[in-house]
């Protein structure tokens, strides 16, 4: 038993068990996600993060510990989001023809996501930290923690709120958009990119490589809107 414990102590402080408890959780929630027929409230990220959370919960081990392992996987966050220049390419001519409609579109849907967090914030009793945190939940994760900081909110909260809004938005956006009767894949993928950032343009890309270009062009406009619309928004409010 002594020897069984020694191993585990080694083994939960090495970087790569926490890299492959992130690959394994991911596979694993990607594995149910299939099986059940890709049902949106079965999100792999979802479960990926839940299985994650119990295990660092039950061997009490600090973010700061599991990151060190991750970080591999965070890193292959910036190619992979290159590579979402493919598709965009891909679906080039479009972009061109419909270049107004999109920049209004992001425009909207940017001002609209800061809005919404800052009032329905106001209306629920949050501080102005915790407001300055929540604005910018719609616009990638590094670019929203830097947005907090320079607003005086909670970077780490950030993270959060923004992991929580992508995932929501992946699981209900295209419910939603179907209730709505949006069918149209680059009206889809504009509004899951700008709303839900990285995960919801992974679940686009899921169901369509034209709605995955887009979402992954409103991702990245949308950071850059965010960055230049929220400090005035948050000047105007505040």
């Amino acid at each position: 038993m002594s020897n069984l414990q020694d191993t585990w102590v080694y083994l939960s402080a090495s970087p790569l068990f926490h890299l492959t408890l992130t690959l394994v959780a991911f596979q694993l929630g990607s594995w149910i996600y299939e099986r059940s027929g890709r049902h949106p409230m079965l999100n792999p990220v979802l479960l990926a993060v839940i299985v994650i959370v119990g295990v660092l919960l039950a061997t009490r081990t600090d973010y700061g510990t599991y990151f060190e392992g991750a970080q591999f996987v965070h890193f292959l966050l910036g190619p992979a989001t290159v590579a979402l220049a493919v598709p965009l390419y891909r679906q080039l001519d479009r972009v061109r023809s419909s270049a107004l409609a999109l920049v209004v579109s992001l425009v909207a849907g940017s001002v609209t996501a800061i809005l919404s967090a800052i009032l329905i914030g106001r209306m629920s009793g949050a501080t102005p930290q915790i407001l300055a945190s929540l604005a910018p939940k719609s616009a990638t994760t590094p670019v929203a923690m830097g947005i907090t900081e320079q607003l005086g909110g909670v970077p780490t909260l950030t993270a959060v709120l923004v992991i929580v809004t992508g995932i929501v938005g992946a699981m209900l956006g295209p419910m939603v958009m179907t209730l709505l009767g949006v069918t149209d894949w680059t009206a889809r993928g504009l509004a899951m990119g700008t709303a839900s950032h990285g995960i919801g343009t992974a679940r686009a890309l899921q169901v369509s490589e034209t709605a995955g270009a887009f979402s992954g062009l409103a991702m990245g406009l949308n950071a850059l809107a965010t960055a230049l619309l929220l400090p005035v928004i948050w000047g105007l409010l505040s």
